[in-house]
């Protein structure tokens, strides 16, 4: 058996080259996003700022982002991904180039605003993309692999954009990158589609804020999406608060270590984060049962190491000791795709854009949370990073909790979801 499902896109080499190219678009997202981790430092020089300013960056563009997974999942609903996607790399190319040429923290400000807004248009989209091309049990695997675009971006940002901006300096590094967006722009303008053809969604009436709100509604009620919200909230914002901001001040400022040794324990984050989505896909593609077991471990292995590290007797934890903590924080992004798979099934097509909207703002949300907390925390205690990054484990011990309570339910509906499929496939005409 193959294990498609009647009405299932085909999938091939066609869908694999229009999902490369909205992957693109979210590889460049990503590197603009997280440009500023390479650019902490000069940032607070650049714009003589202390901790709490500087985490200011990054909690804007987090918060705008986090604010428009909702709009951005009912827009895609209604107007596809392409005309979205158009829309975030036009946004986030401005946003980009204005970084580079602001002469002020306000300035710098709004442009990370405006980035955050292009960058809170791609993955949800790049995730419905997948939907609609490809079969319904690659799911997980394709969800998995748009996570590992996004980290080969990462990879890019702390290599060769940190590489940049020591050598050709903030103006000529951020806007040169920008040059990217433009290409990412005219590839989607020029190549991709919402949908394989004969695969065209059935049409959905759009009422206004009637049909917003049931919308919302509906994704809501199903257990299954807010487990998702959970899981995603509990597991990506460890990682993406070190590889945000706070990774590099911790590493030079805490740990003594030089610029460049910081910059390869970032980068062991991001290799390891994409060898754990190679691993993570395959294992979901072939154990549905596994995907809690795996988000849960991961979480308990990112709260031993982290405490390990902070309380290390020594003034600086050994370098090994940095290592395996780096390694583990590569983790937590395939961990986070989790929570996708618990509200992909929960929701009919018509509502993947709003279910992966409302679930992806879980992360976010956690990673502004603890960026704010991390940023008050150092300036209130003097650059106490072990009391500030103690923060980590009170988001960690409300997502464990709220997983808990919603698992069984969310298990129940999925089950009842999975036999009426099956009862009503048994019926499709052939």
């Amino acid at each position: 058996m193959s294990g498609t499902l009647p009405g299932d896109p085909p999938g091939g080499r066609r869908a694999l080259a229009v999902w490369g190219i909205g992957v693109s678009v979210y590889f460049v997202a990503v590197i603009f996003r997280t440009s500023l981790g390479v650019a902490g430092l000069d940032a607070a020089d650049r714009f003589d700022v202390g901790a709490s300013a500087l985490s200011t960056f990054s909690i804007l563009q987090l918060l705008v982002y986090a604010g428009m997974q909702i709009p951005v999942g009912l827009l895609v609903d209604r107007l596809g991904t392409r005309k979205v996607l158009g829309i975030g790399a036009v946004l986030f190319t401005a946003g980009q180039l204005g970084f580079a040429f602001s002469p002020s923290y306000g300035m710098a400000l709004a442009s990370r605003a405006l980035l955050g807004c292009g960058d809170a248009m791609t993955f949800i989209s790049v995730l419905r993309l997948g939907t609609r091309w490809f079969p319904a049990r690659r799911g997980p695997l394709v969800a998995q692999m748009a996570g590992l675009a996004g980290m080969a971006g990462n990879l890019v940002s702390t290599l060769v954009l940190a590489r940049l901006l020591h050598g050709i300096g903030w103006t000529a590094a951020f806007a040169g990158s920008a040059v990217a967006g433009v290409v990412v722009f005219v590839l989607l303008l020029l190549f991709l589609k919402d949908h394989p053809e004969g695969h065209e969604p059935a049409p959905v009436a759009h009422r206004g804020a009637a049909y917003v709100r049931r919308q919302i509604a509906a994704s809501w009620r199903e257990p299954g999406t807010r487990l998702g919200l959970w899981v995603h909230f509990t597991t990506q914002f460890p990682a993406m608060v070190f590889l945000l901001l706070w990774g590099m001040p911790f590493l030079v400022e805490a740990q003594g270590l030089s610029r460049a040794a910081a910059g390869e324990l970032l980068t062991l984050v991001v290799l390891s984060n994409m060898v754990f989505g190679l691993v993570y896909g395959q294992v979901l593609a072939r154990r549905h049962g596994a995907r809690l077991p795996l988000a849960l471990g991961t979480v308990g292995a990112t709260a031993v190491l982290w405490a390990a590290t902070l309380v290390w007797p020594a003034d600086t934890a050994p370098t090994w000791l940095l290592v395996v903590l780096c390694a583990v924080l590569g983790g937590c992004g395939p961990a986070s795709m989790i929570g996708f798979d618990f509200a992909r099934p929960a929701n009919p097509p018509e509502r993947q854009g709003t279910a992966s909207g409302i679930t992806n703002m879980g992360g976010f949300i956690a990673s502004m949370t603890t960026l704010f907390a991390v940023g008050v925390l150092l300036d209130a205690t003097g650059d106490d990073y072990a009391v500030a990054f103690s923060s980590v484990f009170v988001l960690q011990a409300l997502g464990v909790t709220r997983i808990l309570r919603l698992r069984r339910r969310a298990a129940r509906r999925e089950r009842e979801r999975s036999v009426a499929s099956r009862v009503s496939s048994v019926h499709v005409p052939v």
